[in-house]
């Protein structure tokens, strides 16, 4: 009995050896800020644009909340124009999107359920409104 209870688990290690070598790598995080995390990049606050450098911020971070027929705190950041518009709003007033990640006090604190934006990327968005939101 103990014999065929050995010889049974080396006949399924060869196999058991098949079915993991065909499994994807495993998890990993694809978030730019445990790839690569503060400090071992350069942050770019010369290049800031909104498409290349606001939108990605904002698709990745706050759209899931803040888009469709029932936004959160009713604050739609779905496009440039409302993207703007919150931008515009001074830091200190309920609704900036300044306010907001940089957790100023008398906002609420964004991303919601999530982390913090990094250092870099609320300084790129402050360099943004700084610059007049443009829509480049």
């Amino acid at each position: 009995m103990e014999h065929r209870i050995i010889k049974n688990l080396l006949r399924s290690i060869p196999f058991a050896a098949v079915v993991l070598s065909l499994m994807p790598g495993g998890c990993y995080y694809d978030n730019e800020e445990y790839l690569y995390p503060e400090g071992s990049q350069q942050c770019d606050t010369v290049n800031v644009t909104y498409s290349q450098t606001i939108w990605p911020v904002i698709n990745d971070n706050c759209i899931t909340c803040h888009s469709g027929t029932a936004p959160s705190g009713n604050i739609l950041l779905d496009n440039y124009s409302n993207i703007s518009a919150h931008a515009q709003i001074p830091a200190g007033q309920p609704g900036s999107l300044y306010g907001a990640v940089s957790h100023d006090p008398g906002n609420s604190a964004m991303p919601k359920s999530g982390a913090k934006l990094s250092d870099c990327r609320i300084t790129q968005i402050r360099i943004w409104i700084e610059s007049g939101t443009p829509n480049n």
